[in-house]
């Protein structure tokens, strides 16, 4: 059976260590923050927020070689990578905010 992206089985009964963060990725992912400090995110929106975690963009699921792919990180601020980010690999739609902060088509 192939994992969906909704499946979290990989991750079932490990650490967050023996998923892959433990010390060498909180030395690694200090390291990125400090050469990427503001949130990708936030930066395609005309807002200007700091970065503090590093998001995998392609969900590695347990794949090492994915996990650490530094192609494969993005810098996010805490509430686009806990909220949007989430939402999207769960497959939800977000709707765009405009600069304002409120949701485009709500007005």
């Amino acid at each position: 059976m192939t994992a969906s992206r909704f499946d979290d089985s990989w991750r079932k009964d490990k650490s967050s260590t023996q998923r892959g963060y433990g010390y060498k990725w909180q030395q690694s992912r200090k390291i990125f923050l400090a050469q990427h400090p503001l949130c990708e995110r936030c930066k395609a929106e005309g807002k200007v927020t700091v970065a503090e975690v590093v998001d995998h963009i392609i969900p590695h699921k347990g794949d090492m070689k994915l996990f650490w792919d530094t192609k494969n990180w993005s810098a996010l601020c805490k509430w686009h990578h806990d909220s949007v980010k989430q939402r999207e690999e769960a497959g939800r739609a977000i709707a765009p905010v405009g600069l304002d902060g409120v949701p485009e088509g709500w007005t």
